[in-house]
């Protein structure tokens, strides 16, 4: 019966509409391919986020919480602002704990930089802070991360996908299925809006067997 009330305001909407939680927050995209659960998938959760971002860090534990709790995948971006002096480096860092490493110590890496977030001020707080990180969890750290520049063209992949929708700020916050997707303003309103687009979803749509290149999994980023 919840699912259903809360899934009433979404019911007229067509396919793929443009929709938010709260009702008349959401920003415009130019873009919005991106929108869509992996394969395999009825729903999902699609974040961009900044590691030097306040309002991703008090949004973190919210989306986690969500995805957890209803079992479903995070696709995440990294969307380090240019105005934010060291967010780029950490996503470099987080990216090479979840390619070189392991990905569940990349999501600590994430929760543990938001959670230290205020007293990181510079790119050599940010450096020593990933050295703690590095010696606590009996991690040998590279003296360069990323020789070949893989790393580096992983986030401005991600960077320029946030470009092209057209995105506004960090974090933004999407949840998708094949039918619809809604903007989520408000990260307090994340699990209402997952029963709601999870309540009108369809049946998960058959796997093409044609070979296809995806992103890279990872346990919460990217289908």
């Amino acid at each position: 019966m919840l699912a259903l009330a809360i899934s009433l305001p979404f019911a007229a909407l067509p396919a793929s509409a443009q929709t938010a939680a709260p009702p008349g927050s959401g920003d415009h995209f130019k873009d919005t391919s991106m929108f869509k659960p992996p394969a395999g998938a009825r729903v999902a959760v699609v974040e961009f986020e900044d590691l030097e971002c306040p309002a991703c860090a008090r949004a973190y534990p919210m989306v986690h919480a969500a995805v957890a709790h209803y079992k479903i995948p995070l696709v995440r971006y990294d969307f380090p602002l240019q105005q934010h002096i060291w967010s780029y480096d950490a996503a470099i860092w987080a990216r090479y704990l979840q390619d070189k490493v392991k990905p569940e110590l990349a999501d600590q890496y994430r929760s543990a930089v938001f959670a230290a977030q205020i007293s990181i001020n510079s790119k050599d707080d940010m450096l020593a802070f990933t050295r703690r990180f590095f010696q606590q969890h009996g991690i040998q750290m590279p003296f360069v991360p990323d020789p070949t520049g893989q790393l580096a063209r992983e986030v401005k992949t991600d960077r320029a996908l946030g470009e092209k929708m057209g995105l506004q700020h960090t974090p933004t916050i999407v949840v998708c299925s094949a039918k619809q997707w809604v903007h989520v303003t408000d990260p307090s309103q994340l699990y209402q809006t997952i029963e709601a687009v999870m309540a009108q979803a369809g049946p998960v749509a058959p796997e093409k067997t044609t070979a296809s290149v995806a992103k890279k999994p990872s346990s919460s980023k990217r289908p």
